[in-house]
This record gives structure tokens, C-alpha cells and sequence, in this order.
């Protein structure tokens, strides 16, 4: 009966069990987690070599005891901490909020404007002496490395003028944006110095939007000498 309510388990309920099991403690040899799981050891062991595979768990030590085989003690990978709750967007909250208290709202944009320009410093490179069409695909494809979920496209023009369009279909910092608009205002911003292009946004995830949607233009003064 043991072995079969253990092959019963899935493989993400298994998972999320002995993860959090191993999150109490420094770390766990195999017979001591399959005891806690209340699981046969060669079962368990298969499941153990799932959670390694998959980067959440990884070998600590071996030890050699008197008798029996080694036992090999386990402990939590980086990658395992993303399957616990995090609150920093409280904390972030918090501490604009005391920001606020403390020097006035003018501070916060400061703080955004600083950030607009360290990410700006972070990614000219990526993007220095590239074309128009390629420093989209470029910011884009640093949007995602974000976690914005940024796909763009070229639209098709009657009068042979390039224009661009980037949507974003999540935003990681929503719970800043949502109280902050400094946020939004400073991805507009960083777009425009970073693409060194004209960017209209037309739709906006912080004010109920779907998605963001930036419009993206050579800016006029390049469009007067083409």
C-alpha cells in the first residue's frame, strides 16, 4: 500500500513537498526525507534524481557511514528559492512610502530618473551603432530577459517611413507602477535615449491596458535627410 500511494504522487506535488521539507533544514540525506515523506527510499531516490535534473536540489556531501551504503546529503540550489513567496514589491513600497515622508514626493523621481540612467548606461552598448530596426529587436529582446514578455514588429508603411511597435505583455514591477507612475515614465524615458528614436505609448498595463504598447519612429530630424 506504501508503494503504491507513493507512485500515486505527482511529480509536482512531490516537488513542492520535499522542497519545502529541505527549506527547514540545512540539509537532508535521503533515508531522513523519505522517512519524513513517509515514502519507500528506491522510490524516493528516483523522484531525488527528477529534482536534480531539474537544477532544485544538488549534492552537498557524501557520507560514509559504518554500515550500508554512503549517503549523499542534499541541499537547495538558487533555483529552488523562486518556488518560495517573496514580498520585496512590499518592501519596496514601503520604503518610496517612507522616502516620501521623510523628503517629499520629488525625491521618488530622482530615484527613477537615476534608474533611467543606470539601466541606460547598462545597455548603450548592446545597442551603439546599430540601425533602427535592430536596436528595437535588441530592446526587446532585453525586455524579456526582464520579464516583460516583449515581442516587436515592423509595421508596413505607404509612404516608406519605418515605424515599430513593441508590446509588452507583463510587467515586473506592476505593483510599483500601479502607485508610481514615475515607473512607466521611466521606461518611456530609457526607450527614447536608448533607441535614440521617437516613442509614443498607446496602451499601458499600470492604467488597465492588456498590454504596453510603444510606438517607435525615427526621430524627426533623421526623417527630414532620408
Amino acid at each position: 500500500m506504501r508503494l503504491a500511494k507513493a507512485t500515486e504522487v505527482s511529480i509536482t506535488g512531490f516537488r513542492d513537498h520535499t522542497v519545502r521539507r529541505k527549506k527547514s533544514a540545512i540539509s537532508f540525506g535521503t533515508m531522513a526525507i523519505s522517512a519524513c515523506l513517509n515514502d519507500y527510499p528506491s522510490v524516493f531516490r528516483r523522484h531525488l534524481n527528477s529534482l536534480e535534473k531539474d537544477g532544485l536540489i544538488e549534492c552537498d556531501r557524501i557520507v560514509h557511514q559504518a554500515m550500508g551504503r554512503p549517503t549523499a546529503v542534499y541541499r537547495l540550489t538558487d533555483a529552488a528559492e523562486d518556488l518560495f513567496p517573496k514580498k520585496y514589491h512590499l518592501l519596496a513600497l514601503d520604503l518610496l512610502h517612507e522616502l516620501i515622508q521623510e523628503t517629499g514626493p520629488d525625491m521618488v523621481d530622482v530615484l527613477f530618473k537615476r534608474r533611467k540612467g543606470t539601466l541606460q548606461q547598462k545597455y548603450a552598448e548592446q545597442i551603439k551603432g546599430k540601425k533602427l530596426e535592430d536596436r528595437v529587436a535588441v530592446l526587446a529582446d532585453i525586455q524579456n530577459e526582464s520579464g516583460y514578455m516583449a515581442k516587436w514588429e515592423k509595421l508596413e508603411s505607404s509612404n516608406d517611413e519605418e515605424e515599430f511597435i513593441i508590446t509588452e505583455h507583463n510587467c515586473p514591477i506592476s505593483h510599483i507602477a500601479n502607485q508610481y507612475e514615475h515607473a512607466c515614465n521611466c521606461e518611456l524615458d530609457l526607450f527614447e535615449s536608448l533607441l535614440d528614436a521617437d516613442v509614443k505609448r498607446s496602451t499601458c498595463l499600470a492604467k488597465g491596458d492588456h498590454n504596453c504598447t510603444y510606438k517607435i519612429k525615427p526621430r524627426l530630424k533623421d526623417r527630414s535627410t532620408t
